[in-house]
Formats: structure tokens, sequence, C-alpha cells
């Protein structure tokens, strides 16, 4: 009996019969639902940053002040560069899990999709 294949690409599987992501093998049959995560990142560190660069172009300091500008601009940066996570997160009948993640949003998107289509074939 052959199985319908949904998705197959970098170690991951879907069929009509299991899920293979990273070495770890679900049952179709145990998966309840699939859903797409989205984690924002934590903005924390650039803003803490930002605000010790702004307090630093107030001291009577050349270097400090040079010191400042460059706090502000990497946080700067890195508040504009950070990525969200995703996620394919797994209801099976041992729980939830994330299975994988990725900063990817189009590839994590084509996992879920795929393993919605295989739920859905299964009937």
């Amino acid at each position: 009996m052959t199985e319908e294949n949904f998705f197959d690409q970098d170690g991951i599987s879907v069929t009509d019969k299991r899920v293979v992501i990273g070495g770890q093998t679900y049952a179709l049959s145990a998966i309840s639902s699939v859903r797409f995560i989205e984690e924002q990142p934590s903005r924390k560190v650039p803003i803490i940053s930002g605000i010790v660069g702004m307090a630093m172009w107030g001291l009577n300091s050349a270097a400090l002040t040079i010191f400042g500008l460059f706090l502000v601009g990497g946080a700067v940066a890195k508040f504009i560069y950070q990525k969200p996570t995703y996620s394919v997160g797994l209801v099976t009948t041992s729980g939830d899990s994330r299975a994988i993640s990725s900063k990817e949003k189009g590839y994590i998107s084509k996992i879920v999709n795929a393993i919605n289509e295989a739920i859905i074939a299964r009937g």
C-alpha cells in the first residue's frame, strides 16, 4: 500500500500515514490538529540599550557620547532587523508540541498546509 506524499523537503516528510520532522515520527492518526504559531522576538534588549545610549549623550565626555551613539545605532538596527519565529504546533494524543521552528514564514506555512491536507485526505 503506497503512501500519498504531501510534502518532502529538508528531511521533513508529510504523507497520509505519518509526519516525520527532525527524526521524530508522528502517526497521522494521532494528530488531531495542527496550527501555525508566530512568536514575536523580545524587544527588551534593544529598548534598554537605546535608553542607556541616549543617556550617555548627555554626559560631558566625547568618548561616552560616541559610545552612546553606537549603542543607539545598534539598538535601532537590532529592533528593526529582529524577525519573528514561526513554528508548527501539533496537538496529538500525547499532548501539544512544537514540531519545528524557523524564521522562514513561507516554509513553516507550507508544512502546516501539507499536514492539514493530509488530515483532510485521511478523512
